[in-house]
């Protein structure tokens, strides 16, 4: 049994094709929001509400959206290698889990957990809105979305510390990397997999292999490079 490890990281790309939209869509706006307004904590410190309706409707939206054909096949691989293979994601949806992917590391958090702003315990709410939602654990109403915003830290950003300690092959899914560096991630890691439709130059030449297609086009492709490189 190969004890090689291999990262898939996956970004908004992934998910495009299941109909979920992204604040790169449209010049910074997500849903005719700017980003300062609803993803960072200045925006959370001056309307709180406003923040907090955005994150129910962004959960409401999900709930309607179905895992397209990358998601369930990264899923078969994932279950297919789970010793081999860490699947991290900077997506706040649940389509991963929806596919059947076990053990999903969500780098920004998640849209269908809630957050205790006093005990800090994370708890599931699925797609339903927060409103009247009540921490299980210390019973406080100062409750939050548990999806990380500008200005805070990312705890899962551990998790890319270990990939760059001991990732045999890398796989970039849907990202452009202006949030995380998968530039620096590609030379770092020898065997690196980049599947994005846009070309940008500056980017992509650090990586051995590259896709320029979208993520349901190039599924059984990765599926088939992890698999031979496991073996």
């Amino acid at each position: 049994m190969s004890s090689k490890k291999v990262y898939i990281l996956s970004g908004a790309g992934l998910s495009s094709e299941s109909g979920i939209r992204t604040f790169r869509d449209s010049d910074g706006l997500w849903e005719n929001y700017s980003i300062e307004e609803v993803c960072s904590t200045s925006g959370f410190r001056r309307d709180r509400q406003k923040v907090l309706d955005f994150y129910d409707a962004r959960r409401a939206d999900i709930k309607s959206k179905e895992p397209n054909y990358a998601h369930k096949r990264l899923a078969e691989l994932k279950n297919k290698y789970p010793d081999n293979i860490v699947m991290l994601t900077q997506n706040v949806d649940d389509m991963l889990e929806r596919a059947g992917c076990e053990d999903v590391v969500h780098l920004h958090g998640t849209l269908t957990d809630l957050r205790c702003e006093d005990c800090g315990h994370v708890f599931k709410i699925g797609y339903d809105a927060q409103e009247g939602a009540v921490c299980p654990k210390c019973e406080s109403d100062f409750i939050r979305h548990n999806v990380v915003m500008f200005g805070e830290s990312a705890p899962a950003y551990e998790h890319l510390r270990a990939l760059y300690d001991e990732a045999d092959m890398v796989v970039v899914i849907g990202t452009s990397g202006n949030v995380i560096d998968t530039a620096y991630i590609a030379q770092l890691v020898e065997n690196s997999v980049l599947n994005n439709i846009d070309v940008d130059e500056n980017h992509d030449q650090y990586f051995s292999k590259r896709l320029y297609k979208p993520a349901t086009k190039a599924a059984d492709e990765i599926f088939e490079l992890v698999e031979e490189f496991l073996a």
